[in-house]
């Protein structure tokens, strides 16, 4: 018999006004074809086309001209070859330059689900049995393109659920290249990800053991010159895309946590940021730090990563490494369990397994803990996120696949100082998609990326059919009473 869940009226859905203005190129030749055409108005011209542009887009987007007049020097080289001179320009010549390669970009048109929460790091003004947490989600827009975006949400003494409404504009993130790389571990990654291993060979011999961004790039800018062919071109593009995947990103401390999406910059990724699985890790002197592991996608390969903040104004991000660091389905514990790092994996695609490392970004020897055993999760059994210290064991809320492919949410219970013990595992799904939840861009999918404990009540976020995020509740002595008689 199901436990009972409280699922809450509140709904998250995706909201096309939600725009950022991304860069926009065609290829060289038309890029030369227009701007010789920009070049050739006079001022009067520029300006009257500049004008309304500004005034119109202003409405939608914080500090335009900044991002027009970025969008302009992206394509200096460009001007250059097209007869211009962009030092020498006037203000509305580089702006109407910008705007036409310039394009908006709704970054959930199509799904906002996929939901993971944490608490906020700052809970001042609250009420007595309130908490401010933070949401993140799995945007997608146009091409299916995911992306990371944010809600904050107050949860009131009763455990009832008010997100905060997203401010007028939104942002993505700068992207600064300050990164120092460890050549043994840049190497291994780049195994992993399919480039040549000869090819690897020869960059090595030309690489520090510690390196930066800005010296494998002019290393690969000069070799670029000495070759055409198509094969060697792509590998060195290949390795400074997985550079790429290594950096700090920061967002203005004027913006707002909706303000903020982490959006595809590198090839490794360009295809989507998924399924974020943030938790509040406490570290052996008490900090916190804020993780989240996820998958980037470029089409073909898939690339698990993890992303580090104490704020959420600035990230961190870097590739995870080993036999572990395969496929989707990472979560990290909260804190080190017998003073080693330990993560959730599906390595296999099928069943969890569990791992442990004195390296946070390095994964091997993964243990199965975990296959199907009911017919709800004959297909495949995974996590629902980071596992939930409580005083009975860790609550791992799993997500498992039955037939006609329909996903539904359940929970398990490991030992607190041997999680590969499983104490107890629901015999039932917690959650299954209801007439409701079922229709979407994938029916019959009901999935979470991180619950929460407050008030003593599990709070789970959850995603509809791959469309919109909703909330459940359920109570935890309940829950666990189920699980520790075994299900």
């Amino acid at each position: 018999m199901r436990l009972s869940v409280e699922r809450k009226p509140i709904k998250v859905v995706p909201d096309p006004k939600r725009v950022i203005a991304r860069f926009f190129y065609n290829g060289e030749e038309r890029a030369l074809e227009l701007i010789r055409k920009i070049l050739a108005l006079d001022k009067e011209e520029t300006f009257g086309l500049v004008s309304p542009l500004l005034q119109d887009f202003s409405k939608r987007h914080r500090n335009i001209t900044r991002k027009l007049l970025r969008h302009c020097e992206r394509v200096k080289q460009d001007i250059i070859k097209a007869g211009g001179e962009l030092d020498k320009m006037d203000e509305y010549t580089k702006l109407l330059i910008g705007a036409y390669f310039t394009h908006e970009y709704s970054i959930e048109s199509a799904a906002f689900f996929n939901p993971s929460i944490v608490a906020d790091p700052d809970q001042s003004n609250l009420e007595v049995g309130q908490l401010r947490v933070i949401i993140s989600f799995r945007a997608v827009g146009e091409g299916h393109v995911s992306s990371v975006a944010f809600r904050r949400a107050i949860i009131d003494k009763h455990n009832d659920i008010v997100v905060i409404p997203s401010s007028n504009y939104i942002d993505e993130a700068e992207k600064i290249h300050n990164v120092t790389y460890q050549k043994r571990q840049f190497l291994k990654k780049a195994q992993e990800a399919d480039i040549n291993g000869d090819f690897l060979t020869s960059v090595s011999t030309k690489l520090d053991d510690r390196f930066n961004y800005d010296q494998l790039k002019d290393l690969i800018i000069e070799a670029r010159t000495k070759t055409t062919d198509e094969h060697i071109l792509r590998q060195y593009n290949l390795v400074l895309a997985l550079s790429d995947s290594y950096r700090r990103i920061t967002f203005s401390k004027d913006t707002d946590i909706s303000d903020r999406v982490i959006f595809p910059i590198s090839d490794f990724e360009r295809k989507g940021i998924e399924d974020a699985r943030f938790v509040k890790f406490i570290d052996e002197t008490g900090r916190t730090i804020y993780y989240a592991t996820y998958t980037a996608y470029d089409g073909v390969h898939i690339m698990p990563k993890l992303l580090k903040t104490t704020d959420f104004y600035e990230f961190k991000t870097s590739p995870l490494h080993g036999a572990g660091a395969k496929n989707k389905n990472l979560a990290l514990f909260p804190r080190k369990i017998n003073g080693k790092y330990a993560m959730l994996s599906r390595i296999d695609g099928w069943n969890n397994y569990l791992m442990y490392s004195d390296n946070i970004n390095e994964w091997e020897d993964p243990i199965k803990i975990q296959e199907p055993e009911y017919p709800w999760e004959f297909v495949q059994i995974g996590n629902c996120g980071s596992p939930i210290e409580t005083e009975c064991g860790w609550l791992v809320i799993t997500h498992a696949v039955g037939s006609m492919r329909r996903y539904s949410i359940g929970a398990s219970l490991l030992d607190l100082d041997n999680p590969q013990i499983e104490i107890g595992r629901l015999k039932d799904p917690l959650i299954v998609p209801n007439p409701d939840e079922r229709e979407g861009y994938v029916p019959n999918v009901v999935y979470s990326c991180g619950s929460i404990v407050h008030n003593d009540e599990l709070i789970l976020p959850y995603g509809l059919s791959d469309y919109s995020s909703g909330f459940a509740t359920v109570n935890l002595k309940v829950l666990l009473d189920r699980l520790k008689s075994g299900g």
